[in-house]
Order: C-alpha cells, then structure tokens, then sequence
C-alpha cells in the first residue's frame, strides 16, 4: 500500500473519531497488533498498540467516571460503580470500535488477520482503547475528553447491557443464598500467544461446573458466569 493511501485511509478514520492527528505516528502505533511486528527486525514491542490501550484504559475510566457524576447527580455510589463497569468493559469498547469502523484500519500479522483478528471483540476493545490513549498523547486530555464524551454519551444516557455484568450477578446471586463465592480457574489454554483462547471453569459447591471460553481470561470468566445463571435460569436478581 503506497503512503498516499495510508494517508487517506487514517484521514478516513480520524473523520470517523472527530480527531486530526498531529503526529500519526500516534495513531499508527493505536492500530497495530503485536502480530504486525513478528516479520520486521526493526520493530520493537513497544511499537505495537498495547502501552496505548494501557493509556486509554485509565483516560477512559476517569472521562466516564466524571461524566456520571455530572449527568446523575443523585446516584449513589454503588450504581455509579455499575454503571461504570458496563461502560469500560471491554464488550462496549469494542461496540465504539465497530462504530469507527476501527476493524478496517488495523495493522495485523498474517495469522492474526486469517483468524478473522478485525471481527474479534477482546482485540476491538482493546483497540478502541489505544485510539483515545493516542489522542490523549496527541491532543491533550481535552481531546481525549471530547472523544470519550461524543462516542459514549448515548451508550451512557441509554444503556444496552444490563448494569450488573454476569461476574456480579453470580456473585450476588451465591451471595442471596448463602453459598460459597464462585471459584473460577483455567481449565485449558490454546493458540498462539498473539490469539489466545482462553477455557474458564466456574464452581460452586453444590452444583456441576460450568465451562466458557474466551479471547481473555476476564472474558472467559464473565461467559462463563453467564453461561452459568443461564442454565439455573437467573435473569434478574430481584
């Protein structure tokens, strides 16, 4: 791909997110998996997206954090802590990612772009991330504030997931009964290190385990959590 398309392609995303880079090279790096660099021995792992995502992960927590207290000012603690939850996860990231149209954009190894790596949610979440750790580094935290603000305010005045993740409503659901916090452990790993499938095992004593598998472990754990309150026939703790 010659430079003058690459150029345009970024210009196309950064129309999309609302934010011209200053230095690119920002973006570029919010773009590309550890897998784009396995061939080229000039790059290094750091040149890859994940210290961003580190970065916007923690931009992202604060923006959202601040735009809860200021849009529900008489929630008390506990629900602004699960209304956050819903809107950092990883699942909500990745929905943002899907709206940029992110997927198109990403820098991928050969491996990871066969395995379908544009579609996956963990590496969109994580994705989505990085964009607004960029432009925090680019623009400052206003920008990185502005971008937040615009691509989560809707998914913050209207949720589309439920405000207790299926951790929490397994926990709380144990909890109500009297019966031993949840234990989650690994049962199985498999992949390549840049596409790791995760199997987590989720017990409670008294009933038979249940399995899910997941990109990560925390998405393993929350699938199967729910796969869990799914078969006991759990919808809403109240």
């Amino acid at each position: 791909m010659s430079t003058k398309a690459v150029a345009g392609d970024l210009a196309d995303l950064e129309a999309r997110i609302g934010h011209v880079f200053a230095d690119r090279s920002q973006l570029v790096r919010a773009l590309t998996h550890i897998s784009a660099l396995a061939p080229s021995p000039t790059l290094r792992r750091t040149d890859c997206y994940q210290r961003l995502e580190f970065l916007g992960d923690r931009v992202l927590g604060l923006v959202i954090a601040s735009l809860l207290c200021a849009h529900f000012p008489e929630a008390e603690e506990g629900e602004l802590s699960r209304r956050l939850a819903v809107l950092v996860r990883k699942e909500t990231c990745a929905d943002i990612a899907r709206e940029w149209g992110a997927g198109d954009f990403l820098r991928l190894g050969d491996g990871e772009a066969q395995n379908g790596g544009k579609k996956k949610s963990a590496l969109l979440g994580d994705i989505c991330e990085s964009i607004i750790g960029a432009v925090y580094l680019d623009g400052g935290f206003p920008a990185a504030q502005a971008l937040v603000e615009r691509a989560f305010i809707e998914k913050l005045r209207n949720p589309t997931r439920p405000l207790r993740d299926p951790k929490t409503m397994l926990q709380e659901w144990a909890q109500a009964r009297g019966l031993t916090p949840p234990l989650y452990k690994l049962a199985a790993r498999s992949g390549p290190d840049h596409a790791p499938v995760f199997v987590i095992a989720v017990t409670i004593p008294g009933f038979d385990p249940v399995e899910a598998r997941g990109g990560s472990k925390r998405a393993a754990e929350q699938a199967a959590a729910q796969n869990f309150l799914a078969r006991e026939g759990v919808t809403d703790l109240t």
